[in-house]
This record gives structure tokens, sequence and C-alpha cells, in this order.
């Protein structure tokens, strides 16, 4: 019923910078948990960052310089914020959802089965 949709990814030269949307709609549990992932061509999907219900979050070490999460909750739009992007960091990001914690999310929350939603991804291709 929840459907999660990514938007926002595209081409992007070395040290620029993207903010990807991810809307959410259908019915949602109040305190739901959000996570932002990405997939990495020939790499296992990994977690980037992830927010609990009361807003803290968390950003993987990888990435916690660069990338920042911020939502619009009145809309349920979600945004990752990425500056100083790098090659590397080319990949197909998905959004996701986990409706079953109730609002408890146990940050960092960045393992592919904490959640039970997923958006269908959008590309991000950085180039030098």
């Amino acid at each position: 019923q929840v459907q999660l949709v990514e938007s926002g990814g595209g081409s992007v030269q070395a040290g620029g910078s993207l903010t990807l949307s991810c809307a959410v709609s259908g019915r949602t549990t109040s305190g739901y948990c959000m996570g932002w992932f990405r997939q990495i061509a020939g790499k296992e999907r990994e977690g980037v960052a992830a927010r609990d219900s009361d807003g803290t979050t968390s950003v993987a070490g990888s990435v916690k310089a660069r990338f920042t999460i911020s939502e619009d909750n009145a809309k349920r739009i979600h945004y990752l914020h990425m500056r100083n992007l790098q090659p590397e960091d080319t990949a197909m990001y998905y959004c996701a959802a986990d409706l079953r914690s109730g609002g408890y999310c146990s940050l960092p929350r960045l393992g592919i089965y904490d959640y039970t939603q997923w958006g269908q991804g959008t590309q991000v291709t950085v180039s030098s």
C-alpha cells in the first residue's frame, strides 16, 4: 500500500551537488523509519543514511562529511543532500521505509533487512 518514489538523480561533475527526493504515498503508521541506500555497480547495496521518528539522523562513515538528510513531514517528502560528489559516488540510490518499527529505529539503521518498503531507485552519475 505504501509507495516510495525517488527522484532528482542525474549526471554531475566531480565536486558538484545533488539533492534526491523520496515521496511517500499511501497510509503510513506514525513514527516509521526512513533510510537511504546506494548500490555501486558490481557491489552490494549499502546503507547511506537513516532517520529516527524524532528527527535524529545517522550517516555512513564513508559519506558522513558530505551527505545529510532532511524531510518535509507535511508533504511526506524525504531528502538526501549530497555535496562534493566524487566518481566513486556513482550508483543507483534508493530510499527505504520500515513500517514495523513503531518509531523505534535503533540508529544507525543501515542494513537492508532493517526496511520493508523500497523505492525504484534513481541513478546518480559523477564524472571526473
